[in-house]
């Protein structure tokens, strides 16, 4: 890999964390705002459960198997011109949308049903919480159809180098969310309607808003001028081939999806929320910084690949791995050493309680063992699809759904809820593992490749983060009920564990990651 393809890939990654930084802000901001006024209780269980409806499928027609599949085909559509780019644009989004309106119009008809696939008796023995969980499916259920075809815009827009602006739509879906929970409740309370129904219109429009924001950057990149339109040209069809094998994984997975849910539904009231609320929590410094090196090393990986270049296309790979544990190693140690500070600073307020507190600290513990292993997914997944072997990732985590729901059933009635989270994280460290395992073969690789001198200085000073974090939150009292004490007893002792990772990293000689972010940081600024 070229200094100046290393330049441009850490940049890439930069401008995504940066916008996605933001978007996952105002995500926190929607999740503070959504406990203080509806806490965890079978009603915001009913939410959860019902945005999970459409929000299982986006794996295969969004982030997931859908852009691992597009990407580098219209990488290589791009090399054939603009034209045949644009061409493939517009025949996949009405492939897409088409597609997607058909299953969001499935959902609707058959909503009640399934509620009931998704819960146990406990949770459906409630005659109102049942109903509104009907309606704020029906109401959520166009959200499919929105963010896949957002998620087709922006996979093209980065392909043109484009990745701040498109990274930034998530940010007004979760605007939008907020002014709905903001000024909703009130009107349609007069109305005689749950507030809580504020969310399933918040979704609604703001999923529409997600995928309408980007139509302007198309324009930008002259993409809106449509010549033609081809819906069975031999790259829809190759794209959708690709998409039908990673139907199958994306199947396993949600099969996974259904057994916890309803495995958490017959623990305790809340139990679904509690789940909901620590994921998001993980999904922080996954989705602002995992998430950023994935789609940037998806873009360079393919370009590289497809052209010839191999040995530089691995060391685009093994940057994106290091660069991925370099940020995410740290980022575990420290929300380890903080666990209840964060969910506290977070959540605990209004409706949501200290009680409440509790549960979610124990399922993020349980999520956070598998941090470093999500952003790894997100490299290394996509890799097998540039490599034309996408039946891999898909057979691998069939499996790894497999041991996930044999290890939750076996569990749960002894641990309750929270080894739902473990189980998460058991099979996502199975699938990375077994990844890892079979590109070593692939790409004949060297040991070197995984576990370079960097990889060990990395994992010894994400340790020395968290014995300092820990240190440092000892000198104040263990159970803060100010959220202003809070807060600074987690700042200080946030800061001191991510001072001596940097400095730790410095005295052993590896500062290049810190200065080649600092000056990218820097110059951007």
């Amino acid at each position: 890999m070229t200094t100046e393809h290393r330049k441009n890939f850490l940049l890439s990654s930069i401008k995504m964390a940066m916008a996605t930084l933001s978007s996952r802000v105002l995500g926190f901001a929607r999740e503070i705002l959504m406990a203080k006024l509806f806490g965890a209780s079978g009603l915001t269980d009913a939410y959860q459960i019902a945005f999970r409806i459409p929000n299982m499928l986006r794996d295969l027609f969004a982030e997931g198997a859908f852009s691992a599949a597009f990407v580098p085909i219209f990488t290589s559509a791009k090399v054939d011109g603009d034209k045949h780019a644009r061409t493939l644009l517009w025949s996949m989004a009405i492939v897409l949308f088409s597609v997607t309106a058909l299953i969001c119009g499935l959902i609707f008809i058959f909503a009640p049903e399934l509620i009931q696939l998704l819960t146990n008796e406990l949770f459906t023995s409630d005659a109102n919480r049942f109903e509104m969980s009907i309606l704020l499916t029906r109401m959520m259920s166009p959200f499919l159809a929105f963010v896949s075809v957002a998620a087709l815009f922006m996979g093209v827009l980065n392909t043109y180098r484009m990745f701040f602006a498109p990274a930034m739509a998530p940010a007004f879906f979760n605007i939008i969310m907020i002014i709905s929970m903001v000024s909703l409740p009130k009107y349609l309370e007069a109305r005689n309607l749950h507030p809580i129904v504020s969310l399933g219109i918040g979704v609604l429009v703001g999923g529409f808003v997600q995928m309408a924001i980007q139509l302007p950057m198309l324009v930008s990149k002259g993409l809106f001028k449509v010549e033609k339109i081809d819906i069975f040209s031999k790259d829809v069809k190759e794209i959708l081939k690709r998409m039908s094998i990673g139907t199958i994984g994306v199947a396993a997975t949600q099969i996974n999806l259904l057994v916890s849910t309803f495995l958490a539904t017959g623990t305790v009231i809340g139990a679904v929320s509690w789940l909901q609320y620590a994921f998001r929590l993980f999904q922080f410094p996954v989705g602002i910084l995992g998430v950023s090196i994935g789609n940037s090393n998806l873009v360079y990986f393919s370009e590289l690949w497809r052209s010839g270049n191999e040995e530089d296309a691995k060391k685009a790979l093994q940057t994106s791995y290091i660069t991925s544990l370099f940020v995410l190693m740290p980022a575990m140690a420290l929300m380890f050493a903080l666990a209840q500070d964060t969910v506290a600073i977070s959540f605990q307020r209004g409706a949501f309680g200290l009680d409440d507190t509790k549960m979610v600290t124990e399922a993020l513990y349980a999520y956070l063992i598998g941090l470093p292993f999500y952003g790894l997914y997100k490299v290394f997944s996509p890799s097998f699809y540039t490599l034309d072997r996408p039946k891999i990732p898909v057979t691998i985590s069939s499996i790894a759904v497999l041991i996930n729901i044999i290890f939750c059933i076996s569990l749960v009635e002894t641990y309750g809820f929270k080894i739902l989270a473990m189980g998460t994280s058991v099979s996502m460290i199975f699938i990375i593992v077994t990844q890892s395992v079979l590109l070593f073969r692939m790409l004949n690789l060297e040991l070197t490749f995984f576990f370079p001198i960097r990889f060990f200085k990395i994992c010894l000073c994400a340790v020395a983060a968290f014995f300092t974090a820990s240190y440092l939150r000892s000198f104040f009292p263990v159970n803060i009920f100010s959220t202003v004490d809070n807060l600074g007893a987690f700042s200080i002792s946030a800061l001191g564990g991510g001072l001596a990772y940097l400095i730790a990293l410095s005295v052993l000689g590896d500062y290049v990651l810190i200065q080649r972010f600092l000056n990218k940081l820097l110059r951007r600024k």
